[in-house]
């Protein structure tokens, strides 16, 4: 079951995130049974002229980046099959579109992007008596990285 939190144009410029703020926090109360089901509708109409795709407008970008200060680890609740994390990670990670190649992101940014947020759901994980390191493992894979499991040991020390 996925849940789809709309976001408006209007909250996007005001950078709002208060109408996905209690659905989200509902969510995150028991994240075994919420994990990846959250998805993002954006509805911020762009010219038809501007050649733009959604993660290189600054304003979108800018709300996701409050969005992710706010909850570190709303990754664990996105819905990774339909390509919420990877369009998601495309809003806080530099970045660049290719017509034959699709998002090609900067391979240094996006490493320290995953190896972060490994970390902070490491600890929210743990802070919520999950200890269930495949999701960790299949998170960073979820986004072209390949975590050996002895690493998650040095994070239990």
């Amino acid at each position: 079951m996925s849940t789809v939190l709309r976001v408006e144009q209007e909250a996007i410029e005001r950078l709002d995130i208060s109408l996905v703020a209690g659905t989200i926090e509902a969510l995150a109360s028991d994240p075994l049974a919420n994990a990846r089901q959250i998805r993002f509708e954006i509805v911020y109409p762009l010219a038809e002229e501007d050649p733009r795709e959604l993660p290189e407008v600054q304003e979108i970008r800018l709300w996701f980046m409050r969005l992710d200060a706010r909850y570190p680890w709303l990754p664990y609740l996105l819905d990774w099959r339909s390509g919420e994390l990877t369009r998601y990670a495309a809003m806080l990670v530099p970045h660049e579109f290719s017509s034959t190649e699709g998002i090609r992101f900067s391979p240094e940014a996006m490493e320290l992007f995953v190896m972060g947020k490994v970390f902070v759901l490491a600890d929210w994980l743990d802070a919520h008596k999950i200890q269930n390191r495949s999701d960790l493992r299949y998170f960073a894979q979820s986004l072209g990285y390949d975590i050996d499991l002895a690493f998650f040991d040095l994070l239990a020390a």
